[in-house]
Order: structure tokens, then sequence, then C-alpha cells
């Protein structure tokens, strides 16, 4: 699909719905970019983080406690570890926000998670995608990706699901299940992944068709 003008399709996911395959599967069907690590890259790099560093704090708010000795710094003579000076949340999301809005003006792409969805809400050439799945077809795929026991697996998925619903709500002040927040919902789970991306890209085809040139 020959387009002059890019345009942008994010994908918010739960986990184990099969997001990231979906959305690779997409990139290489387009021929666009499929952009997810590299945000964090990028964000790192702005930030003067290493990217493994600024990992555990992707698309994760601070603990409480941890929130508390970074806004307070030191507390009498206790001095911060060095995983505690760390930039505040929100510094992380403007960073990732620049990067992807960055990406979003310079070339066609896929763009995973970080709240796409709401970053790029005004751009014009934006299709917005949320994919979910019920829990036993999420548990054991998470088994299988990351070779965990069920139990593992579930408890990985609840702390997910809490972790990611905070950052976005947090952030975008949006309810992350509310389904008019998406040009496009869809159940994994029913539909089978690569069945999905096949009726992602029957939605796709006019939509982008008749996007801005």
């Amino acid at each position: 699909m020959k387009q002059t003008t890019p345009f942008v399709i994010t994908i918010s996911r739960q986990l184990g719905s099969g997001g990231a395959y979906i959305g690779q599967q997409l990139a290489k069907k387009l021929d666009i970019d499929y952009v997810d690590r590299e945000i964090l890259s990028l964000a790192a790099k702005q930030l003067a983080l290493v990217e493994a560093d600024l990992e555990s704090r992707d698309e994760r708010l601070l603990s409480f406690w941890n929130s508390f000795f970074h806004i307070n710094g030191f507390a009498g003579d206790y001095q911060l570890p060095p995983q505690m000076n760390f930039p505040f949340d929100r510094e992380i999301f403007d960073a990732e926000t620049e990067v992807i809005k960055h990406i979003a003006r310079d070339r066609s792409s896929v763009i995973i998670g970080r709240c796409g969805f709401q970053i790029l809400r005004e751009h014009y050439n934006c299709i917005s995608l949320f994919l979910h799945a019920d829990i036993a077809f999420r548990s054991k795929r998470v088994q299988e990706i990351y070779n965990l026991t069920h139990k593992a697996a579930l408890e990985m998925i609840t702390k997910n699901d809490k972790a990611r619903t905070s950052y976005i709500e947090t952030f975008t002040r949006k309810k992350w299940f509310d389904a008019t927040q998406f040009d496009l919902t869809l159940d994994t789970g029913k539909a089978g992944l690569d069945k999905s991306v096949e009726l992602i890209l029957n939605y796709l085809e006019p939509v982008i068709l008749s996007l801005k040139k």
C-alpha cells in the first residue's frame, strides 16, 4: 500500500493476547516498521539511562515508597540507593511520548503499547487497536512463552494487568478497557492469532485507503 503521508497503527494489548506477534505480522504485510523496544532505547538515550535500567520502569509506575523517597531525596542520613535515582514517572512518560510522536511524524509504523492510542489521538492518520483475550488463552500463551507454571502465569498476568491499568489511567485519565477509546477491539482468543491478523487487515485496507494522503 503506497502512502505518501505516514500512517500509524497503535496496538494496546493485554499480556498473552498476542499483541507483539500480531503487530509484527501487520508490519510485515503492510511493509511498515514495527516499533516496540526502539521507543525504550531512544527514551533511555534521551534520559541518559541504560536501556536495561529503564526497562524495569517501562509501562509501570514507581511503588508508593520509591516515589516517596524519590520526591523527598534524603531522609536524614539515608541516601537513595542507585536504583532509586531514576527519573520520575512523568519524565519517562514524556520522553516516550516525544519518541512516539517523532516516529509517527517520520514514518509509517505499528507502535506497541505505551499509551500510543492516546498520545496519537490527534494524529490524522492513526488507527488504534485494542487486543484482548480470556484468561485461559492468555495463561496458556504466557506459560509457553516464558516457560512458567499455570499458577506463575496467572500471577504474572494479574500483576501486568494491574501495572498497565494504573499506568494508562494515570497518564491518560482514560479507562483502559473502554472500547470507545479505540477504533477497533478484537478478542484474539476467539479468532486465533493468524485469523486476527487477517481480520485486522480486512478492516485496515479501506481505512488506510481513505486516510489523508
